[in-house]
């Protein structure tokens, strides 16, 4: 295993101490998958009696950060990289909720013990450093080739419910599947509520590396939706299971399977960059990825709300579960959505708020869900360059021509097999040329101007400003030179506007 200098020097150090170090977690995970190690290590020291004998050894190696003394826990910054180094450690509920632990170390404990507090058994497992030998009391190796998630002990396991969500994204990352008893356990547990103790911090960790770290996210979704979490926890994502769609521009299925198909093309967009036209150099921020992961995954959320089904006697009936399923399919005439794009945006403002209360990053992907149709529409109308302005001042319309391709692929018709959106290359080459795919148009005039023209500071400064933007956004003004001709003119002698033009 390959390892960094500096542990091996503390291992050997450790050994002359009468004590063993043992690398442990998901950095042994994922050498043993063979993905790489992001400089997270954590180290289980064993055989020592205080942590304090601890904390001297390491100190000769770097600073030492105590904070975490109290839970047997220390962080060593050596030549600005951290290491964790942790006694071995119990933990014993005594109250709700993710704090409500008891924490008893012990260097004395040997591994298994240690070990058995753990989620998985493929968390479990340890690399003793110095004698290059692995440890493995749960058979987390076995696991792996079975490609299974497997929990390890009953007790412990529901002593966090937490552990629900990290049995659904590590479930979707590594492509495993839940053994029967941990999956009877989770579905209990979420039968429970146990699950709703959790604070939301928490929860939207998990979800986020579900997002981020999945190449198939719906897998995780899947799973979620199997267990009862979106039912108990997430309503606006379960409503969109069984809800019908058109099968002529949806022939993959209901709402569901649809945005599950969508939130997985989003993925590979946002990995394959060169697979798509657009070279968005942010995608490679973890909070843009986000936004548009979210936009993607909330972007039908009012159709469960709008839905209608025209049935072929004239008869029109508005989606609703308890009376629609017993329809027979084939009696459908028609199946619209009508402004679900918008109807979608409190439901996903509801949704997001549930996980996490960061206002600006929520408000900043509303409006990619209502507008995420206007692509196609303005495609398919050869939308003016004054509306592709308008458009851009709502939303970034790079961005909005990623969701929409997301949402494009997440069908099965013969054209989104194509893969090739033609509304959306239509639409940023035109935002490319009026140099809006980015950012709306500045004002070409700002009230120092109106001041430098010799008027005075008022209330109708803003008229101005709004007048002259707009005139900007029709392209009848174009310059800033024309921009302040236009506002001297009309506001600062007797010219009218019609004597400009």
């Amino acid at each position: 295993m390959n390892l960094p200098p500096l542990l091996e020097q503390i291992a050997k150090k450790l050994q002359q101490e009468n004590a063993r170090a043992v690398l442990v977690g998901g950095a042994v995970r994922d050498m043993i998958m063979g993905y790489a190690v992001n400089k997270d290590y954590d180290v289980e020291v064993y055989g020592l009696a205080s942590i304090l004998e601890l904390e001297k050894i390491l100190s000769a190696f770097g600073s030492v950060n105590l904070v975490g003394r109290s839970f047997g826990v220390l962080k060593l910054v050596h030549e600005e990289e951290e290491y964790d180094f942790s006694f071995p450690r119990l933990e014993k509920k005594t109250g709700k909720g993710h704090r409500g632990f008891d924490v008893v170390t012990d260097g004395k404990m040997d591994f298994e013990e240690a070990s058995r507090r753990r989620d998985f058994t493929i968390n479990a497992m340890g690399y003793d450093i110095e004698s290059g030998t692995f440890l493995d009391p749960f058979n987390g190796r076995r696991d792996m080739e079975l490609k299974q998630l497997r929990h390890i002990d009953d007790s412990s396991f529901v002593e966090d419910p937490l552990r629900v969500y990290r049995a659904v994204q590590f479930s979707a990352r590594f492509g495993y599947g839940l053994a029967d008893e941990t999956e009877k356990l989770c579905r209990e547990m979420v039968e429970r509520g146990m699950l709703e103790e959790l604070p939301k911090e928490r929860v939207y960790i998990e979800i986020k590396k579900l997002l981020l770290k999945a190449d198939r996210p719906s897998v995780g979704f899947e799973l979620m939706r199997r267990l009862g979490i979106t039912e108990r926890c997430f309503p606006e994502l379960h409503a969109l299971i069984d809800v019908p769609q058109d099968p002529e521009w949806h022939p993959e299925g209901d709402v569901w399977v649809h945005t599950m198909l969508s939130i997985d093309a989003m993925e590979r967009l946002i990995r394959d960059e060169s697979a798509f036209s657009i070279q968005y150099s942010a995608l490679r921020e973890e909070k843009q990825k986000l936004k548009l992961l979210f936009a993607v995954l909330c972007h039908d959320f009012g159709k469960p709300l709008t839905t209608i089904i025209e049935l072929e006697n004239g008869e029109v009936i508005a989606w609703d579960p308890s009376t629609c399923l017993a329809l027979n399919a084939e009696r459908f005439a028609r199946i619209r959505a009508i402004s679900h794009e918008k109807a979608g945006v409190e439901p996903a403002r509801s949704f997001i708020y549930r996980l996490t209360d960061e206002h600006d990053f929520i408000e900043s992907i509303l409006p990619l869900i209502e507008h995420h149709l206007k692509p196609l529409q303005f495609y398919k109308q050869g939308a003016k360059a004054s509306a592709i302005r308008r458009l851009a001042t709502k939303v970034n319309i790079e961005e909005l021509v990623l969701v929409a391709k997301a949402d494009f692929l997440g069908r099965t018709t013969e054209e989104a097999k194509s893969a090739v959106f033609k509304a959306g290359e239509w639409l940023l080459e035109k935002a490319k040329t009026l140099k809006v795919e980015k950012k709306p148009l500045e004002c070409l005039v700002r009230g120092k101007d109106l001041i430098a023209l010799g008027l005075k500071p008022s209330p109708e400064f803003k008229t101005i400003l709004n007048e002259v933007y707009e005139l900007q956004m029709e392209g009848t003004l174009e310059t800033k030179e024309e921009a302040l001709a236009y506002v001297k003119k009309k506001f600062c002698g007797a010219e009218t506007k019609s004597d400009l033009f």
